[in-house]
């Protein structure tokens, strides 16, 4: 079995699990077109997902478009953020306005 992601003006809109033979006799009259995905992003660099990009001149699939200021990495279509992420054991959050990472504490 694989899975299939229906891609319709380049955003994903549903994503089906069958075996390829499937689409020998599966009559699909709406729009779009049925592209095979893998959940460990073995194909097409990463699992298309409902609401994810395909886009066909990368044969890949992406996550939107997470902040203005990420930056797509052109061999993993993964979004970068400017500034990378603090490994230091605590946790954090990105902010958009300082292009920083943010601390997230308990306090509220």
């Amino acid at each position: 079995m694989a899975h299939y992601a229906k891609v319709n003006n380049g955003i994903v809109e549903k994503v089906i699990v069958a075996e390829s033979t499937f689409f020998d006799t599966f009559i699909d009259d709406s729009p779009g077109t049925w592209v095979e995905t893998a959940v460990d992003g073995s194909i097409r660099k990463n699992y298309g997902d409902i609401g994810f990009t395909y886009d066909s001149t990368r044969d890949a699939f992406y996550i939107p478009k997470p902040y203005p200021s990420c930056t797509l990495n052109e061999s993993t279509c993964q979004w970068e953020y400017p500034i990378i992420y603090p490994i230091d054991g605590k946790t954090y959050g990105w902010d958009e306005a300082t292009t920083n990472w943010i601390e997230i504490t308990g306090e509220t």
